[in-house]
């Protein structure tokens, strides 16, 4: 199991943290520029049984590299990376994302954290925007110059979206829509060298994600290697600052998740173990 958002607040530190103490969270992927990234780095120090990720940026938030050496992806009158996904993916389809400006941003998000000691296990991004090949190649690009070379797929199964229960049926349509993406990006990470599992569970139930669906999702697990997603954290004021609509839901997940210890029979890994795994197993 996978918790995004690692930094975020120190609410969402110390959610994953104890996640991981009680055996059921094997990694979480790190945030390089946010409210408690400083943290998160001295947790991962402190905790070297969790695996450890990048957490790409490329969307909703600040950039580490200067805005106006990026200026395709940072908005020139904030400084910040655009705020929603949709006017990300409006820019991305008109052709006014710049390949190098992305690969740029996440090759210093990535080194930012490696330099201060992160052992980085692989790679996702903020709001899964490496699912569109023209993000997936340049990001897979600045990872395997850092040596990484293991990244989330994003894509949900369809036994999944079956199982997946409570889900907004706007949000089910949007995620069946966007598995059209799936083939280019198995060529493309096929291609470029990569390690990656065979979905992510839980990506439907974003927002929704209870111990009823954790439940559901894990009795209908078959044979291979899945991440279950996660984003669990305390609904501080930290949170509530940080303007992301998981909030009390973050709460809901953080005890939704501890229903994994029920099912015994699936291997719990991180990503660290990837290329290792067999039979039905979850990182």
């Amino acid at each position: 199991m996978n918790a995004d958002d690692f930094g975020l607040t120190g609410g969402v530190n110390q959610a994953i943290l104890e996640l991981h103490k009680a055996g059921v969270l094997t990694s979480t992927t790190l945030m390089a520029k946010a409210t408690a990234t400083s943290q998160a780095i001295a947790l991962s120090h402190a905790t070297p049984s969790l695996g450890v990720g990048c957490h790409v940026v490329l969307v909703d938030g600040d950039p580490v590299l200067e805005p106006s050496s990026i200026p395709t992806l940072a908005d020139a009158q904030t400084g910040r990376l655009h705020p929603t996904l949709g006017a990300f993916l409006k820019r991305l389809l008109t052709d006014r994302i710049s390949s190098d400006d992305i690969e740029a941003e996440a090759a210093a998000q990535i080194s930012q954290l490696q330099s201060q000691g992160v052992r980085l296990t692989h790679i996702d991004t903020h709001k899964h925007t490496h699912m569109f090949p023209a993000i997936l190649r340049p990001v897979l690009r600045a990872a395997r110059a850092a040596g990484i070379h293991t990244v989330r797929n994003p894509f949900e199964p369809e036994w999944s979206l079956r199982a997946t229960l409570g889900a907004p049926w706007v949000r089910r349509t949007q995620v069946r829509m966007l598995r059209a993406f799936e083939p280019a990006f198995r060529r493309i990470v096929e291609e470029e060298g990569f390690n990656t599992t065979d979905g992510a569970l839980g990506v439907l139930a974003t927002g929704t994600l209870d111990p009823a669906t954790v439940a559901s999702l894990l009795g209908e697990l078959p044979t291979g290697c899945f991440e279950l997603v996660a984003h669990p954290g305390y609904n501080d004021a930290d949170l509530a600052r940080a303007h992301t609509r998981l909030l009390t839901a973050r709460e809901i997940e953080q005890a939704a998740l501890l229903v994994v210890r029920s099912f015994p029979a699936i291997e719990l890994v991180s990503f660290a173990a990837l290329a290792q795994t067999a039979d039905s197993a979850i990182v």
